[in-house]
């Protein structure tokens, strides 16, 4: 059954007309082309779906678009403001957290949802926060280094 969703997609308010029981996943990827988001095992078990609902990381492949209605969505595409990269985003790059860069966006929303509830987080905190997003080449420990210089960077604020 149809049903219009208002919502914010990376601070801009939308409305769309579409079956309540789509998944999330699927209509950021083809109703508004925002492909950072990826279908990895379709099960909420990888991560690479991962974005942010109302700042809370979700598996958009198991969360139903009329869950969304009235909240605030934000994808890896609404990270970057005016051209210039999230410190999250930028420490990545620098400590090289990334190989393949299919779970990345997944990785930095679930960090950057982490650093929102714990802005000074421990190696185990961050190691234990990011436990359920799944990379499959191997750049672990470079990701954890990445978390930890974003939140130095980002001191507690959700950017510097």
């Amino acid at each position: 059954m149809n049903k219009t969703i208002r919502f914010k997609l990376n601070g801009q308010s939308k409305s769309l007309t579409v079956d309540r029981k789509r998944m999330l996943l699927w209509v950021l990827r083809t109703d508004f082309n925002l492909t950072g988001a990826k279908y990895g095992c379709g099960e909420g078990f990888c991560g690479a779906c991962t974005v942010l609902v109302n700042n809370e990381a979700v598996r958009s492949c198991q969360f139903p678009v009329e869950d969304i209605d009235g909240k605030e969505v934000t994808t890896i595409e609404g990270l970057t403001k005016n051209g210039n990269l999230h410190p999250l985003q930028e420490a990545f790059v620098k400590h090289d957290a990334l190989q393949c860069g299919f779970c990345t966006p997944g990785m930095i929303l679930n960090a950057y949802s982490l650093l929102l509830k714990t802005p000074s987080p421990t190696r185990k905190d961050i190691i234990d926060g990011m436990e359920d997003n799944l990379c499959r080449c191997g750049a672990h420990t470079r990701i954890i280094q990445a978390v930890q210089a974003a939140a130095e960077k980002m001191k507690g604020g959700t950017r510097q």
